[in-house]
């Protein structure tokens, strides 16, 4: 575990409600005193809804801080969700809801020429969804809601204190101040995060763009698209549809350069989507328009102690990409289920290292990304022309570059280390097999456990009852040597087809262990030490400490 940073606090703050009241301690003695819930969440955006609705579903006791009144805002800067994420959604039940109030888009237009193609993509979801961030917040809050997450709005959160035992976050609300302390805290609270702050981390990075204004319209003329975007390299537009004639406007113009808290209007709109699309549509009734800056930024660390960052707190960069709001998910899909497993006395605290490990990377990747899009988008000279007419044309004619520019942007390319020995399959995205009994994994996800996937059969693995898939339920061993897979962690299912290996899939829909090992003894030996390993004994010991999954059995001995 990182070293603790413990930051002081008023001697006596109290709150009100069921969190802190006038008969309770002061703060300073709340800092080291019991829990009122296991985790404390900071900020209601789609990162901490995601990451409050899983732990609440694991049984844990959440309480979610928000600044902002209980009503979802309508206001939103994120528009798009990627097919990586849909099937994060969908590991939770939410994925056609989603969809059906969006539009899903099956080609996207870069720079007017260049075509990232999704429909190549295998998966569920072959295309880009466009539906406003807060139709996601809609979806996430009333899961939460419904999993039992205290909701704290209009809560202003001061700072925290931690020490070896738990945390305390200071809060402010009309009532005047209040406290909770918990196992663990999150701060899903955006650029400006006060959770960031209390804990001294730093937030490097610099501006890559200014005057970036955004305003939500109605047009008199309808584009092509819902999603339709291209650059000049005097301008850019981005013209999103919201449905029910509402579409959001994001776009710079390099001839109107203004500080954030310059006065931004419908007419400056119009000027730069016609400058980028050669048409304003017509645009009318603007609702909001405002003008921000973009950064690149991200913190060294996503954990100090018993606190976390996920989101816009832990990395932020230019929308170019729609990366944001979909990294931010991703973000808490990999931390929830370990917090889970650890709060449940199934893992060590150090499981929660592999948050660091696993996410970090990923964020410098978006930033670099989202980076290189953005730095295209502004080339203005005649060399920086010819760089992005070779860019387009690798995109659009060599399949391997639109490959994986498809599948970096979709989120399908990542995958985590894994360990030396390791199956090649480890660490990867498992794609959502179809299985035996009609079911899909991603259906079997959303019972929050681990997914064992073998050949029916398996000797000593419980397999689901004949016409059914996935029943956590217990069959005899074959043997004392066999594999016990703890009823209440793992989700046991067979293959559909004829294949062979056996597989093991974790909560977040990515592959912990397999192997291709024929040899029986081998073979049951590989699979008990993976499920000792990833979900504990049947006595109900933690799984172990480290994330580098065991090696994978080979069908010929040690030294051959």
């Amino acid at each position: 575990m990182d070293a603790m940073n413990r930051k002081t606090g008023p001697d006596d703050v109290t709150g009100p409600d069921d969190v802190t009241g006038p008969d309770d301690a002061t703060g300073a003695d709340r800092a080291h005193g019991a829990r009122d819930t296991d985790v404390i969440v900071v900020g209601a955006g789609p990162t901490g809804l995601l990451l409050a609705g899983d732990l609440a579903e694991a049984g844990l006791g959440v309480t979610l801080l928000e600044r902002r009144p209980a009503e979802i805002s309508n206001l939103t800067r994120a528009l798009v969700v990627h097919a990586r994420t849909l099937e994060q959604f969908d590991a939770r039940g939410l994925a056609d809801e989603l969809i059906a109030g969006g539009h899903p888009l099956t080609g996207l237009r870069l720079f007017g020429q260049a075509t990232i193609d999704p429909t190549q993509l295998r998966s569920r979801f072959p295309f880009v969804l466009v539906t406003p961030q807060f139709e996601v917040e809609r979806v996430l809050e009333r899961r939460a809601r419904r999993a039992g997450v205290t909701f704290r709005h209009d809560s202003e959160v001061l700072g925290l204190d931690q020490d070896a035992d738990g945390v305390t976050v200071r809060f402010r609300t009309a009532e005047g101040l209040g406290a909770v302390r918990a196992a663990y805290a999150v701060g899903t609270d955006g650029v400006r995060s006060t959770i960031r702050e209390s804990i001294g981390l730093p937030f490097p990075g610099k501006s890559v763009i200014r005057s970036l204004v955004l305003a939500d319209v109605r047009l008199a003329r309808e584009p092509d698209s819902p999603l339709t975007f291209n650059a000049t390299g005097e301008a850019f537009a981005l013209i999103a549809s919201f449905g029910g004639g509402s579409y959001r406007v994001i776009g710079w113009n390099r001839r109107r350069q203004a500080d954030d808290d310059a006065p931004a209007g419908l007419d400056e709109i119009r000027e730069l989507t016609q400058l980028a699309l050669g048409s304003d549509y017509g645009m009318h009734d603007a609702r909001w328009v405002s003008r921000i800056h973009s950064d690149e930024r991200q913190v060294p660390t996503y954990r100090v102690g018993r606190v976390f960052l996920a989101g816009d707190a832990a990395h932020v960069h230019s929308p170019a990409g729609g990366l944001g709001m979909n990294t931010g998910l991703q973000d808490a899909a990999n931390l929830s289920w370990k917090l889970a497993a650890v709060l449940r006395g199934r893992a060590a605290d150090s499981l929660l290292d592999s948050y660091q490990t696993e996410r970090h990377p990923v964020g410098k990747q978006a930033l670099r990304n989202s980076g290189a899009l953005i730095r295209l988008a502004l080339l203005n000279t005649a060399p920086g022309y010819a760089l992005r007419a070779v860019a387009v044309r690798l995109v659009n004619h060599l399949r391997p570059v639109s490959r994986r520019a498809v599948r970096t942007i979709s989120g399908l390319g990542i995958a985590y280390p894994a360990g030396p020995g390791a199956h090649p399959f480890a660490g990867r995205r498992a794609p959502d097999f179809r299985l035996a009994g009609g079911a899909r994994l991603y259906e079997l996800l959303r019972q929050g456990r681990f997914v064992l996937i073998t050949p029916a059969g398996e000797p000593g693995v419980p397999q689901a009852p004949e016409g059914g898939a996935g029943s956590p339920h217990r069959t005899p061993a074959s043997g004392p040597d066999s594999p016990r897979p703890a009823d209440d962690r793992v989700v046991t299912a067979a293959w559909r087809s004829a294949r062979r290996t056996a597989l093991l899939v974790r909560p977040d829909g990515y592959i912990a262990w397999a192997t291709d090992a024929t040899a029986p003894a081998a073979r049951a030996a590989a699979l008990r030490g993976a499920l000792t390993h990833w979900t504990g004994g049947e006595d109900g010991s933690s799984i172990s400490t480290a994330l580098t999954p065991p090696a994978h059995a080979a069908d010929t001995p040690a030294g051959h």
